[in-house]
């Protein structure tokens, strides 16, 4: 009768998907799967196409927005995959494809012309927007993709001017090229939560080929219904491009960074100021508007050079002890950031920043800290310069630490610094 008594000796999971114990039974240890029964991971259908298309460990392994976003961006490059196909239609049709009359020497050389506008196009836009997560810019990005596939389109209709029109599409679909490829790279490290990033890329690709493929088996079904129907053609076109869009917006809405960029920062911070709240990262992002604001008519210039404070540096310094320096100059908040600067650091210079931009020209009537840093303004910059510094010295390291507590990572940020550094002699007044 002992022998027949079961004893559980161990237990296993995968992730969140199985779970096994191991028992010992009359002499022998069984594994047994606990919950529901079924094959092993990787044994069905769905496993597989599990193990194929999503990263280890999911959904433990990425953040909680993963599926949102994934879902949203799938369907947006869908559409737009069949968008291209009617670009891509029109342009071989352009180029002389059916035509007896169009030679191969000037389709190869349009065609590189193109190809070649596209290339320069790319690295001149890296060059000037740089690698920044920008979401607004991702859907400027976005419009301006759709622009040239309507190009695309139209310029069969205009033979004197094909080569420059499908050129200046190129240029159009490099910018969509570089901001997908920079939000991508960001939005990668904010979903990889075991610094997976490489395995969640390599999905990432997978995905997306799959998504091309089944976009690929409709063209091969659109194909003959457009030929030679240019309603058709543009009918659906319109409507691919407004599946597009909307899927953008709402890819973009769906994602959840925890990383504090400049807009996040002043949300969370006039929270702070207004009522003592820290709002957690879901709150503050439902917030941040993903279209260009305008309503901000004193800009924040950070990491700038030492020139643009240096006729009132003495100002500047006087009873200054951060690692950076700040001062109002043209119109604008500057920022100089000093080689020793940490991340807190640069978070406490734009919070700073974001009070004088609010107390220089307020979007609504002042509350709080703010209404009294406020009256330091009848003064004079600096004065207003001086009494955020006493201000931030109360506040700061109580906002730093409620950020951290709301879930906010404060190890790195995405806050748009320049590169230059100034190292400058401290003094008291």
């Amino acid at each position: 009768m002992e022998n027949d008594k079961t004893q559980l000796v161990a237990t296993e999971k995968y992730g969140s998907l199985e779970s096994w114990k191991y028992q010992l039974k009359g002499g022998l240890i069984k594994r047994e799967r606990e919950g529901e029964h079924g094959g092993t991971t990787g044994n069905s259908i769905i496993g597989v196409f599990k193990s194929v298309f999503l990263p280890q460990g999911y959904p433990e392994s990425v953040s909680g927005d993963y599926v949102r976003y994934q879902f949203w961006d799938t369907l947006q490059a869908f559409s737009s995959s069949l968008s291209g196909t009617l670009a891509t239609q029109a342009s071989l049709r352009g180029v002389g494809v059916g035509n007896q009359e169009a030679t191969v020497a000037a389709a190869t050389v349009t065609w590189l012309l193109r190809d070649g506008t596209g290339m320069l196009g790319r690295i001149l836009f890296a060059w000037l927007k740089g690698l920044a997560c920008d979401f607004f810019l991702r859907l400027v990005a976005d419009v301006l993709n759709d622009m040239a596939m309507f190009m695309e389109i139209m310029a069969p209709n205009f033979p004197a001017c094909f080569t420059l029109i499908v050129c200046s599409a190129g240029i159009l679909k490099a910018i969509v090229g570089v901001a997908g490829g920079a939000t991508r790279a960001a939005l990668t490290v904010h979903q990889a939560r075991r610094d997976n990033m490489a395995d969640i890329s390599a999905k990432d690709g997978s995905q997306e080929t799959l998504v091309n493929l089944a976009g690929l088996l409709v063209s091969l079904i659109l194909i003959p219904l457009v030929t030679d129907n240019s309603l058709l053609t543009f009918v659906l076109f319109f409507l691919f491009t407004i599946l597009h869009l909307f899927a953008n917006f709402k890819a973009v809405r769906s994602v959840v960074m925890d990383t504090l960029n400049e807009a996040r920062l002043a949300i969370v911070f006039h929270q702070y100021l207004k009522d003592g709240r820290i709002l957690n990262p879901l709150e503050a992002n439902q917030k941040e508007s993903v279209f260009l604001e305008f309503r901000r008519t004193v800009p924040i210039k950070l990491g700038v050079r030492l020139m643009e404070l240096v006729k009132e540096l003495h100002m500047a310094i006087l009873n200054n002890h951060e690692s950076y320096l700040i001062g109002v100059k043209h119109g604008s908040v500057c920022v100089c950031l000093g080689p020793g600067a940490s991340v807190c650091d640069e978070i406490r210079a734009v919070c700073q920043a974001v009070c004088l931009c609010t107390v220089l020209q307020p979007v609504s009537p002042l509350e709080g800290a703010l209404k009294q840093l406020s009256m330091s303004h009848r003064k004079n910059h600096w004065e207003l310069v001086y009494e955020s510094h006493k201000l931030m010295d109360q506040i700061f390291h109580p906002f730093l630490e409620g950020v951290e507590t709301a879930g906010w990572q404060t190890s790195r940020t995405l806050l748009d610094w320049d590169e230059w550094r100034v190292d400058w002699k401290k003094k008291r007044s």
